[in-house]
């Protein structure tokens, strides 16, 4: 019989993988094919490669986290236990993507791993706080560090960088296998700037996708591994085969979603907020924090605008109680390449508003779904676990 539940729950951690792969994938290429700089097929293959590079490099720590120290007595993991929490895990995720949302899959792990400490009496309370805290204090830094550099040196970069939209079908950047090593190719008339872009946010995908698997691997194979039945390395290999998986098939949702219909978010501005936001989940990565990449972005983004908005106030004219129109919009004050006026000579007039940038139906279903998502695994997973006698607890 025990032999027949780990199969199922590694079925099921596979399932939460495939989710994982869905609603990650988005975030890390949307703005890549959303610019038709690489295909969907492409940006599933790149997420597969460097989402394994960061959970077989980082990710065991946070594997401990969720695996050996969120619940005081590991013995809560049983099989049928591990069933439940992977099944809830997976199952919420699985709303989001079919809702073509990137849900929080942190933030639902945790969640659901929590709720069976919880039901149990063995949750690590130390350990809940000190991960909420960082939950909280992790976009504080994002909305302060995109901050500073969208009022100090969003224009510069802006400028320097200068990517654009790919025009026409093919893609910016493609793979060609006709040699005996395989090359990449450019369309005709795409000059050496052009190329540097495309790159530039191809690059930034993958320390996106490295920076998911750093953080994400944990939530599919966590439950499993606290029960000592399977290694570490071999349930990271399962999971990012499963994970792999849902970035080829149900990611073509969430890329969309990203990629074109939430917002039109510069491409400069997407890589400043994907260096920020990756940078602090591989931190908190590295020190066992799971960390939710979208939460942090989201504020990264209001950080940078906010940041860019008030460059037409200078700190003299701050200091005399001049007031700012501050939107988040003001991202899309110039196009890519364009100089900036310098700090107090531009007019608030000449800043677009929010609407302009994010488009209000699809921003609030991702919200809605953001929040949705992780309380339906949490209370979902607690009100099993307390009141089910199935699990013996």
């Amino acid at each position: 019989m025990s032999e027949v539940l780990l199969v199922v729950g590694l079925l099921v951690a596979v399932f939460v993988g495939y989710n994982i792969g869905g609603a990650t994938t988005g975030p890390a290429f949307g703005p890549a094919v959303g610019a038709n700089v690489i295909t969907k097929l492409a940006a599933a293959a790149l997420m597969s490669i460097f989402f394994f590079l960061g959970a077989i490099t980082i990710g065991p720590a946070v594997v401990t986290t969720l695996g050996e120290e969120l619940v005081t007595d590991t013995s809560v993991f049983t099989l049928e236990a591990n069933v439940a929490v992977l099944f809830f895990i997976g199952g919420a995720l699985f709303l989001g993507n079919r809702a073509g949302v990137p849900a929080s899959t942190s933030m639902t792990a945790v969640g659901a791993i929590a709720a069976l400490g919880l039901a149990t009496g063995e949750l690590d309370w130390a350990v809940l706080g000190e991960i909420v805290i960082w939950w909280v204090v992790a976009p504080i830094i994002g909305f302060w560090v995109s901050g500073v550099i969208g009022r100090y040196f969003y224009p510069a970069i802006n400028a320097w960088v200068a990517i654009e939209d790919g025009e026409g079908e093919e893609p910016m950047l493609s793979v060609s296998l006709e040699g005996v090593v395989p090359t990449v190719r450019t369309p005709d008339g795409l000059d050496r700037r052009g190329t540097a872009g495309a790159a530039v946010v191809v690059v930034i995908g993958c320390l996106m996708a490295f920076s998911s698997g750093t953080s994400n691997i944990a939530n599919a194979i966590a439950p499993i591994y606290a029960t000592g039945d399977v290694g570490m390395i071999p349930l990271i290999l399962i999971g990012s085969a499963a994970v792999a998986v849902g970035c080829f098939t149900i990611a073509r949702r969430t890329l969309d979603t990203l990629g074109n219909d939430i917002t039109n978010l510069p491409l400069t501005a997407a890589i400043v907020v994907a260096v920020v936001a990756s940078s602090i989940v591989i931190v908190l990565s590295a020190i066992g924090i799971p960390a939710s990449f979208v939460v942090v972005a989201t504020m990264s983004i209001i950080g940078l605008g906010w940041g860019r908005a008030t460059r037409t106030t200078t700190l003299t004219d701050a200091r005399r109680g001049e007031e700012t129109a501050v939107s988040v919009g003001a991202l899309t004050a110039e196009e890519e390449g364009e100089p900036a006026p310098e700090i107090g000579e531009e007019e608030t007039d000449d800043i677009p508003s929010a609407s302009d940038l994010f488009n209000p139906s699809t921003t609030a279903r991702v919200i809605l779904m953001q929040n949705v998502v992780p309380i339906i695994s949490t209370v979902g997973a607690f009100l099993t676990f307390r009141f089910l006698p199935i699990f013996g607890f």
